[in-house]
């Protein structure tokens, strides 16, 4: 991973992809291809917290391999914490750090550093943004700003998608309405778009 101060051009990259996004599955995509391109980092994963059975569901990852990602459920309260803490957590050696949950897969894939940092949106805590690097890495204050202005801009763009669907599923709802004949008894719920392999979290964070 390379020395990577915060700089403008950087931000307008990485968020410029993000806004590009038209629902939440691609937001979290555009997200981790995006801020591993930027940081020249091994890797980045967006989760999205569970929050019924404490885990963090993988979202979206780039760089990884699927070895790496299938080792098991991540407990967010036993994994790196940032979102138990609700704030950034830097990890420098994975092999020596007892917030790592898998440490012997970490390394086997070979992860030197990772840096965890929640994901927000309106206030409440709905997932993690995560960069693995394979070189050890002191991660500076400019790295974290940097990053948590990424899972800042990742966190609205979702929350706009989800209110998007939202708004248009009610839309076309009300579109029927106006036509004679046309009501049908219909259960839909404004989260109808929201991509089944992304948490139903997402919805009711």
């Amino acid at each position: 991973m390379e020395n990577h101060s915060m700089h403008y051009d950087t931000l307008i990259k990485v968020t410029g992809a993000i806004s590009e996004s038209k629902d939440p599955e691609e937001v979290a995509l555009m997200t981790a291809e995006s801020v591993k391109t930027a940081f020249k980092a091994k890797g980045c994963s967006v989760f999205i917290v569970d929050k019924e059975s404490s885990r963090l569901e993988l979202a979206a990852s780039n760089g990884l391999s699927g070895e790496y990602l299938e080792k098991g459920p991540v407990n967010y309260l036993e994994s790196i914490k940032e979102v138990q803490e609700e704030g950034p957590v830097a990890i420098f050696d994975v092999t020596d750090d007892p917030r790592i949950q898998y440490p012997d897969a970490a390394s086997k894939e070979g992860i030197a550093s990772i840096l965890g940092v929640p994901i927000v949106a309106r206030g409440k805590t709905m997932g993690a943004l995560r960069i693995y690097t394979a070189e050890p890495w002191e991660f500076s204050m400019a790295d974290i700003n940097l990053v948590q202005a990424v899972a800042q801009v990742c966190g609205m763009a979702m929350d706009m998608c989800r209110l998007h669907k939202g708004y248009k599923t009610s839309i076309e709802i009300l579109k029927q309405m106006r036509e004679p004949g046309s009501v049908k008894s219909s259960r839909r719920t404004p989260y109808e778009g929201v991509p089944v392999s992304v948490s139903p979290s997402i919805c009711d964070y």
